[in-house]
Order: C-alpha cells, then sequence, then structure tokens
C-alpha cells in the first residue's frame, strides 16, 4: 500500500525516539536522500508517495538507525565544512567540531602566500581537502596508514577537485617528505576503557580511528614528539583533542618546546584544538 511522505516521516520518527537525540532529522536525512531530492521536497510535497521499493528500503534504513547504525553509513556520505564527502566504516566520521582545526589553519596561515600543510590521519580527507579547496595557492598532503583509508581519501580529493591536495601513506610524521608551515591532526583521544565506546554511534566506528591507550594520549605524545622535525620555524602543530585533555596537551606541547601554546573552544564552549609554534629559530632538523 502506498504511504505518502508524511505519513512516512511520523511513522519514522515514532520508532527513532528514544533511540537517537536527532530522530526527525535522521528520517528527513534519510528519506530525501533516498528520493533524490533536497529536504525541502518533503515539507513542499508531502503527499508524494514513494515507490514500493522506496518505502521498503527507507523502512529498513530506520531500523537499522534504530539499532544504532549512523546516518552517514546508511547514505555513504557526510557533509562537513560545506562539501559534501563520502564515509566508510573503515573511517571517522567528520564532526562539526572538527571545522575548528579547519577555522584555526586558515586563520593562523597567509592566505595570499604559498604554504604546505600535512593532515596526519586523514581517515576520509575532510580537513586536508577543505583546505585545500579553500585555499587553493595552499599544498596540503592528505596522510594516512591504511591503505583502504587512503583510497577512500584519493577518492574525495578527486570528486571534490582538490587539485592541490596530495594523498601520502606514512605513520604520522615518520615518512612525510620535507618540512611544513602547519601540520595538523585530529588523532584518536579516547582512553580505552571510555565506557561511551558502547554508546551511540561509535560503536560502529574503529576503534582505531578512537582509542589511545590508558588515558587517550598515546597518538598524541607520538605527534609532539615528531612534529618538530617536520615543521618549519614558526611552523605550527594543532591537534584536536577530548574536553578534559587540555591541561595535559598543553604541558605536553611545553615540554616538547612548542611556544605560543594555546587552547581553543569548540562549538559547545568546551577545550577541543591545542596548538602550539616551533620557536623562529628552531633548528630541528
Amino acid at each position: 500500500m502506498s504511504t505518502p511522505v508524511a505519513t512516512l516521516l511520523s511513522e519514522a520518527r515514532a520508532q527513532l525516539e528514544g533511540h537517537s537525540p536527532s530522530a526527525a532529522l535522521d528520517a528527513r536525512v534519510l528519506l530525501a536522500h533516498l528520493l533524490g531530492k533536497p529536504e525541502t521536497f518533503l515539507f513542499t510535497w508531502p503527499e508524494h508517495e514513494p515507490t514500493d521499493s522506496q518505502q521498503r528500503q527507507f523502512r529498513e534504513w530506520i531500523a537499522r538507525r534504530r539499532d544504532g547504525v549512523p546516518v552517514a553509513h546508511l547514505v555513504g556520505r557526510r557533509e562537513f565544512y560545506g562539501h559534501e564527502f563520502l564515509v566508510s566504516p573503515d573511517t571517522l566520521i567528520p564532526r562539526p567540531d572538527t571545522e575548528l582545526l579547519v577555522d584555526l589553519a586558515l586563520e593562523l596561515l597567509p592566505g595570499n602566500l604559498p604554504q604546505r600543510l600535512a593532515d596526519l590521519g586523514t581517515g576520509t580527507g575532510a580537513i586536508a581537502i577543505s583546505l585545500g579547496l579553500a585555499r587553493p595557492q595552499w599544498t596540503v598532503l592528505a596522510v594516512d596508514f591504511t591503505v583502504a583509508i587512503l583510497d577512500l581519501a584519493e577518492r574525495n580529493v578527486r570528486r571534490l577537485g582538490a587539485t592541490n591536495v596530495q594523498v601520502r601513506q606514512s605513520s604520522w610524521c615518520r615518512d612525510l617528505p620535507g618540512q611544513y608551515h602547519a601540520l595538523v591532526s585530529n588523532p584518536p583521544y579516547i582512553a580505552e576503557n571510555d565506557p561511551h565506546l558502547d554508546e551511540g554511534d561509535v560503536r560502529y566506528e574503529p576503534r582505531s580511528a578512537l582509542t589511545a591507550g590508558a588515558d587517550g594520549l598515546d597518538d598524541i605524545r607520538v605527534l609532539i614528539e615528531q612534529a618538530p622535525s617536520r615543521l618549519l620555524p614558526g611552523g605550527w602543530l594543532l591537534l584536536e583533542h577530548g574536553y578534559d585533555q587540555g591541561d595535559a596537551v598543553r604541558a605536553l606541547m611545553a615540554a616538547g618546546g612548542f611556544s605560543d601554546v594555546q587552547t581553543r573552544h569548540d562549538l559547545g564552549d568546551r577545550e577541543r584544538v591545542t596548538l602550539g609554534r616551533m620557536p623562529e629559530n628552531s633548528d630541528a632538523q
């Protein structure tokens, strides 16, 4: 039996209540994607009746979303910094708070001069590509260690036309060529025993992209240790971290020889990105 859009959305919202903090939004995003229409279509044509196969697919997606599967995994895409990125279960889903890394890099570096940057642990390539599209005169490396992840990042580079972004395999800074004006990273930073790992969407994301040792700082320590030899004098290191890790990351950066160490807050006014600068007279090799 044919069911109009308005009824499908109402039924889906009722099924997702209590299982998703954004039940109504999830239902709209899934149905609009399935129909190949903007969300405004759902309000403009509430009487539209999707085909039987579309209705079956939509109800299947709602059932999977009720079980906790992220919307981004169901539709295979996620918006970040105004661009739509392909996603996969191999990578972390780009999140709005991470846009702060892009904002800060654009703020700190001169936009009218050629700059070399690397995004370490690039995943979908969202950070690197967003920077490359915003500053065509910059050269940006999208760096990750896993081949499947690099393939996804390369697909996003091509489909978004980020011709100044190059994809490279490396374990953090180990195999990077040359030196850079900035290194940016959203590394794993959750403690291995954090109970939130068994809740919400993160249950379906790779643990390797989320956790980093007993205190969540293992990869951040590696980055702070490796970065000085890959940064030009005056170059910046920008690291995303947990809301309660600001003190620890600032201390690690200061101990690692960085100056101008500071932490910026995310959309929820929580400490989210700590940055530090190599001294202008740095002789790190």
